[in-house]
């Protein structure tokens, strides 16, 4: 038997265990065998890389940057993750099993999120009030928060902390980042690169354990001024309440139950490989997910016979594989959920017009595959229809006209994404003005920028991640009033 390889957590520049020695197994979800032990860290572990971060925040290297040399080293960092692509996405496909031609084309596309913020750093300007006191100058400038606590889920690991700590160090903060006890191991390597990149030490640190250890001591920590989640909506509402009692900012990225809609004015093939896209790319286990397929009935039939055809080519089997499509489930629990789904949907009375069942085929060897879902014969009152199952599952939903489709997309807790599939010009500019989503892709789907502001409506979620806007979660103003008098009014009477 191989001997398992030992990760350790990263604080202050060093490479540390837990201090109660403990460590668990990290399972290759392909294999589904061990290939790595983690430390379990706990409140000790957050105690001490809180402490580091609040350290560098305000002595040392890192505050006594200007903002062009913070810029400068987020450029590197992103020079760094392009030359060592293959690396991380080799240790990400083993940790979490997301196939090796995603993550080559995610590993590609990250380093843009460092160089959008790098060139941001020196462009976050503060304004000169036309005050209407006089004998008055009066202006803001924007500072960072202070020690911003990470927690990034298991899907996506290095994509989903990017574009956290990218605006986070572009605006001057410094970093605690808990990953998800499933997939620690691609952070951790991470790490290595941010060190690389000459970021000071103590700016920039991973602990690792479960959430409600570690986890739950980083957000409940006096020292932390704000936390940035990504996660399920039930622990993202935990997150939420546990950071409120010490008034601390949060942003939050949770889950979707996204509408796919198709108008049976659609280019047909487009409009099938969109769908496709929507809900089996990555397994289905994305947040945007077009779990939801709202199908006008003039063409439903026609449509998902498409589908069908279409889903039964799906490759699956080794992540690794190029010519793989559909690859395994990440976490055990989470390969129990969806099939506990599949008993929902048959109980339900939702028609299984493919797979509904774990995938048994020889190339999907001991690891935890399920089969490419599609249901029919759904109302949006379902449990399949409201719940998030985070896998590839969907549910086709009919629909009559606009008006429907707009009220059955809309008729759910979660608001974070949304498709449209059309050949009008007028539904596609009019139908997004009405979906209650964050995204709307018109036809297309599973689109992200750097440039392009993402986040939740609804209970998908607080705040924005990309774009101009994402800064700002990390920034708090300060107004500064300079008194020109030469006499100090009556000290008596508000000014």
């Amino acid at each position: 038997m191989a001997e398992l390889e030992k990760l350790q957590m990263y604080i202050d520049g060093e490479r540390v265990d837990a201090a109660s020695g403990e460590t668990f197994e990290s399972l290759n979800p392909y294999t589904g065998k061990a290939w790595a032990t983690v430390p379990r860290g706990g409140a000790e572990e957050a105690d001490r890389a809180v402490a580091v971060a609040k350290r560098a925040l305000t002595s040392g290297d890192w505050p006594a940057l200007t903002a062009t040399q913070r810029g400068h080293l987020l450029r590197r960092l992103g020079d760094l993750i392009a030359e060592n692509a293959q690396r991380l996405a080799e240790v990400e496909v083993q940790d979490n099993g997301k196939l090796m031609a995603e993550m080559g084309m995610q590993l590609g596309y990250i380093p843009q999120w460092f160089y959008y913020f790098g060139g941001l750093a020196d462009k976050i300007e503060g304004a000169v009030l036309p005050i209407d006191k006089p004998d008055t100058f009066t202006y803001t400038r924007h500072e960072p928060l202070g020690v911003v606590a990470m927690i990034t889920p298991w899907n996506s690991p290095i994509l989903l902390l990017a574009w956290k700590l990218a605006p986070a160090l572009a605006a001057g903060n410094t970093v605690v980042v808990k990953p998800s006890e499933f997939t620690s191991a691609s952070t951790l390597a991470f790490a290595d690169l941010v060190e690389q990149a000459g970021i000071p030490r103590g700016v920039f640190n991973v602990v690792t354990g479960y959430g409600a250890e570690i986890g739950e001591a980083l957000v409940s920590h006096d020292d932390v001024a704000k936390v940035a989640f990504t996660g399920g909506a039930q622990s993202g509402a935990h997150v939420y309440q546990t950071a409120a009692a010490g008034l601390k900012k949060v942003s939050l990225e949770l889950g979707g139950k996204s509408p796919n809609i198709v108008f049976a004015d659609c280019d047909m093939e487009n409009a099938v490989k969109g769908a496709i896209s929507g809900i089996f790319a990555a397994t289905g286990q994305t947040c945007i997910a077009g779990s939801r397929l709202l199908v006008q009935e003039s063409i439903h039939n026609e449509f998902v016979d498409k589908l069908v055809a279409f889903a039964k080519t799906a490759q699956m089997g080794d992540p690794m594989s190029a010519d793989t499509q559909v690859g395994p489930v990440t976490t055990i629990p989470q390969y129990e959920k969806i099939l506990g789904y599949m008993d929902v949907a048959r109980d339900d009375g939702a028609e299984c017009v493919l797979g509904g069942t774990k995938a048994e085929r020889p190339e999907c060897g001991d690891g935890w595959f399920v089969e490419p879902t599609i249901y029919t014969g759904v109302n949006n009152s379902m449990r399949i229809a409201q719940e998030e199952v985070f896998g590839p599952v969907l549910s086709v939903i009919p629909f009559k006209d606009d008006d429907e489709a707009v009220e059955i997309a809309n008729d759910v807790i979660y608001g974070l994404a949304s498709g449209v599939w059309t050949s009008s010009i007028r539904r596609a500019m009019e139908i997004p003005k009405r979906i209650q989503a964050g995204t709307v892709w018109v036809n297309t789907y599973r689109a992200v920028s750097y440039v392009a502001p993402f986040g939740g409506y609804k209970r998908s979620g607080l705040g924005r991640e990309s774009g101009q806007d994402a800064i700002f979660e990390y920034l708090q103003t300060k107004t500064v009033w300079v008194s020109t008098a030469t006499e100090v009014p009556d000290p008596f009477v508000l000014r």
